[in-house]
């Protein structure tokens, strides 16, 4: 889920040959959960319909200051635009318009709905190289980025439309969305914070064709892995074989297979990262010999003979300097116990524990039943619920007890 999600949207319009990307801009608004509203310019028209921006944002596209058959016109307020909008972005910006609102000249909809927001506004301007670089251009930027709640996302440099290479090219849609997704995550409460978290099962092979696993899809961390970075942290997800699609996000993915190649990866990032959460699934012990080609049916037994695999999470808690270590538990009796012998052992801030004796707990599944327990065994209980909402309740205990 995109920090996006929800927010109001209110999208200006100018008449200039980037307007064309809108279409595309508009969509991956849409596609981050956010609500759209567009404004254009009456000459933006002559770029891009309004009837494809109203299309994509499931919203009318307001021209003018009235809308209707004339003796019959209806106000377009251009004062409750402006309070509607989260956020006001400004794409393409064309000289014209840039000049017009460091003036305050609001002879058309969209500059006089930007006069009366409240909310911050983010100006991508679009235009020819020698415009762009010209002194009156260069000052109405400066002047606009120097009003509070204001900035700039500058243009790109490439080809442009008068043939010429060089800056002017209005930033590309994801750039903006993404340069509007990193300014939420600046006020996240995880900003700036580094968070390893693994996940999934192990794989331990027996031959090129079997192996020794688990029935962990890895759900559990990968929901740990998006909260995480829609809080505002940068997420390192060491996973082991899954089938899901890569988590929305800041997130570093890295995949492995094996214990010891879980292991390996682990460490490595472990030292640099705020917050550590061992989520995964490690398998306990891997065939001391892996057979080179496949094993052949023969006789009514087949030996493998098992050795441990280096404990992950002891290993982590032995290295732990600042960092906050939680690990999970899944049990099948004396939960708590164990729980907190794990704790003990592996010097762990907290554990989170689950139950295969609980419905709807465990591998394999979509929900999640889990207790928190702290170094010092407090324990606090939560109930059945998807595995994004433990996700969220983890990360808000996080917040509340290790600020």
């Amino acid at each position: 889920m995109s920090v996006l999600s929800g927010k109001h949207i209110l999208l200006g319009v100018t008449a200039g040959i980037a307007a064309y990307k809108i279409a595309h801009l508009t969509r991956l608004f849409i596609k981050a959960g956010a609500e759209v509203r567009v404004i254009m310019t009456p000459k933006a028209t002559e770029f891009i319909t309004p009837l494809t921006l109203s299309t994509l944002s499931k919203n009318p596209v307001y021209l003018s200051f009235t809308k209707g058959e004339k003796g019959a016109e209806v106000w377009n307020s251009h004062v409750e635009l402006g309070l509607w909008a989260d956020y006001m972005i400004i794409a393409p910006a064309t000289a014209n318009t840039l000049s017009k609102m460091a003036s305050g000249e609001s002879d058309n909809l969209l500059v006089a709905t930007y006069l009366s927001a409240r909310c911050p506004v983010f100006i991508a301007p679009a235009m020819d190289l020698d415009m762009y670089k010209h002194p009156a251009t260069v000052e109405n930027l400066r002047k606009l980025e120097s009003f509070d709640k204001h900035h700039i996302i500058p243009a790109e440099t490439g080809e442009l439309a008068s043939g010429l290479h060089g800056e002017g090219r209005m930033a590309e849609p994801e750039h903006i969305v993404a340069a509007i997704e990193d300014f939420l995550l600046q006020s996240s409460p995880l900003f700036g914070k580094k968070i390893l978290i693994t996940a999934g099962p192990t794989y331990e092979p027996i031959d090129p064709v079997r192996y020794i696993g688990n029935r962990s899809s890895g759900k559990m961390g990968f929901a740990l892995a998006e909260e995480a970075a829609e809080l505002g942290a940068e997420v390192y997800l060491v996973t082991g074989p899954t089938h899901l699609p890569d988590p929305k996000g800041k997130i570093h993915r890295i995949d492995v297979e094996t214990a010891e190649q879980m292991y390996q990866n682990t460490l490595k990032y472990y030292p640099s990262v705020d917050i550590a959460i061992a989520a995964a699934a490690v398998a306990d012990y891997t065939p001391e010999n892996v057979a080179d080609k496949k094993i052949k049916k023969a006789g009514d037994n087949l030996l493998i003979r098992l050795k441990p695999t280096k404990d992950i999470l002891k290993e982590m808690g032995k290295r732990k300097k600042d960092q906050l270590l939680v690990g999970f538990a899944l049990e099948t009796h004396d939960e708590t116990a164990n729980a907190q012998s794990k704790i003990q052992k592996k010097n762990l801030d907290f554990i989170v524990l689950n139950s295969l004796n609980d419905a709807g707990a465990g591998f394999a599944t979509s929900t999640n039943k889990v207790s928190i327990i702290d170094k010092h065994f407090n324990k606090k209980e939560y109930p059945l619920q998807s595995k994004r909402k433990v996700a969220k309740d983890i990360f808000k205990y996080i917040l509340e007890h290790h600020a």
